[in-house]
């Protein structure tokens, strides 16, 4: 596989990468039509912060598996549209959390305590002692902004410290919350309350400029800290709110234009500290990142579970190895259901009995719907297929069963139009051997694999022979048959394995036998 880098990352996740048999190149001044042919061939595309990972890059990369983000942010990759072209989106949210935490707690004393403003003054031969009164953070309120992995390390660091946390956040909960010391608040009461306020929430349409020129005045005296994004804060307000003294101060490392232009006017108010995006600026925090997502852009390769996947379903790692069977059950129970209903598609029910519903399913669930549309020859994998039973308006739903009637596990598959549906239910034999067990309420015993064909037909002598010589007479090979009924002279319902594709021709000849009720070629090999 062809792995693009356009941005800088540690050796160390290009070494698994090429350790791992996959070509490597980097090409970091790629941008404009430059970047689109070069990731024109690519299967994995790795970013920073540096590259636009947009809707044009995305359809210009045919061959696209995964975009890893080397660190937490993805503004800069359209995730919609990467799930539109079937793409996984992956970043590396653990690598450069503390890191980042550190870099946070290390810019709330130095303008609490005006560290660097002191450290020029002195360089340049002053001893400004009496002119710099500084804030102890002992017994002060923090503000947190965004609850999310860096925002809990940060809120535990200056926890210790014995600052007293209020914290916005409209997706966690109250209870984790609690866990952390903090009390959750409106963010108009987070800004009221706060000494010091922190900022860890990604770059969004909700959150650009969330804190203007209003919010800075609801924190007359305090302290802002921002090593999350830039475009959160609007900048000119800010230098203003620190220039007049509405705030005491203010740190950033990250702004809305990177490199920060000359003309900021950060840049003019002596109270305001800023660094050049230096959060996960770490030895260590760039080799981990780096190591993060080159495996898991090796795990998307290889068909397991990509960890840290923000558009596809993942799973632990420890539970993969008792899943992994399934999915490619799930997907031809799917592919088998769809092809049998051969109408307009309006619900798909997935259901889990047995051991296998006490695990985490998304990523079957998934696999089933990838079955269930790619028959239907849309550009479908696990990463789009929710959305496109949403998009299709499909009712999709989920069930779980911890008793399986006969069986350790059964996944089965229920398609319908409406009217009419039908089901297909399998399992695995000795934990690998694929089975399809039911199809339509028949109980089968039917191996899934190529090329099939189902019949029903009256259960009565001959009919079994005809279809074989039917099927000889156009040169179709049977592999394997399973036969069911429902009772001694009803209804009957056959599964054949076949060689070759059964013509059109074929299928007419049979139903043109009053015997034969129905013929359903099936191909799970997408001819």
């Amino acid at each position: 596989m062809k792995v693009l880098v356009t941005d800088p990352i540690a050796d160390a996740g290009l070494d698994v990468l090429r350790e791992a048999g996959h070509e490597v190149v980097t090409n970091y001044e790629a941008e404009g039509q430059d970047l689109l042919d070069a990731v024109a061939d690519a299967n994995a595309l790795i970013v920073r912060s540096g590259t636009e990972v947009t809707r044009e890059v995305l359809e210009a990369a045919e061959d696209l598996v995964i975009v890893g983000r080397a660190g937490i942010g993805v503004d800069n990759i359209d995730i919609d549209a990467a799930t539109d072209e079937g793409v996984i989106v992956a970043n590396a949210p653990e690598g450069n959390v503390r890191a980042a935490a550190e870099h946070t707690v290390a810019m709330t004393f130095a303008t609490a305590r005006s560290i660097p403003q002191a450290h020029i003054r002195l360089v340049e031969g002053e001893w400004a002692k009496g002119e710099f009164l500084g804030t102890e953070l002992n017994g002060k309120t923090l503000g947190v902004v965004g609850l999310g992995r860096v925002g809990q390390e940060v809120a535990k660091k200056l926890d210790s410290l014995g600052m007293d946390l209020v914290a916005y956040d409209p997706y966690i909960s109250e209870e984790r919350a609690e866990q952390l010391g903090a009390e959750l608040a409106e963010l108009d009461d987070v800004l009221d309350a706060a000494d010091v306020l922190t900022i860890h929430t990604p770059l969004t349409p909700e959150t650009e400029n969330m804190i203007g020129e209003a919010e800075l005045a609801q924190m007359e005296g305090g302290y802002l800290v921002n090593c999350a994004r830039g475009g959160i804060v609007d900048e000119e307000a800010l230098a203003a709110a620190v220039e007049d003294g509405i705030l005491a101060g203010a740190a950033l490392d990250v702004f809305a234009e990177e490199p920060l232009p000359v003309d900021s006017p950060l840049l003019g108010v002596d109270d305001v500290i800023v660094t050049p995006h230096l959060g996960a600026s770490t030895e260590a925090a760039q080799e981990n990142v780096a190591t993060s997502t080159a495996e898991q852009v090796v795990a998307a390769f290889n068909g397991e579970p990509v960890i840290n996947a923000l558009n596809a379903p993942s799973v632990d790692e420890s539970a993969f190895p008792r899943i992994e069977p399934y999915i490619s059950l799930a997907e031809t129970a799917g592919k088998i259901a769809v092809q049998l209903l051969d109408s307009r598609l309006e619900t798909v029910q997935v259901s889990y009995e047995g051991d296998i519903a006490e695990e985490d399913v998304d990523l079957l669930t998934a696999s089933a719907l990838k079955g269930v549309f790619q028959p239907l020859e849309w550009q479908v994998n696990a990463v789009n297929a929710p959305q496109i039973a949403e998009e299709r308006g499909i009712e999709v739903s989920e069930t779980k069963r911890r008793q399986a009637e006969d069986f350790q596990s059964l996944v089965t598959v229920t398609v319908g139009d409406g009217e009419r549906e039908i089901a297909v239910c399998g399992t695995l034999f000795a934990e690998d051997d694929a089975r399809i067990v039911r199809v339509d309420g028949y109980r089968v015993d039917a191996i899934p694999g190529g090329k099939m064909m189902i019949t029903r037909n009256t259960d009565e002598p001959g009919v079994i022979g005809h279809i074989g010589s039917v099927m000889g007479e156009f040169g179709v090979n049977i592999a394997g048959m399973f036969n069911a009924r429902e009772t001694d002279g009803g209804e009957a319902l056959t599964v054949y394995n076949v060689d070759q594709e059964v013509p059109d021709e074929a299928r007419e000849k049979l139903e043109a036998d009053s015997r034969i009720i129905e013929t359903k070629y099936i191909s799970l090999n997408g001819d």
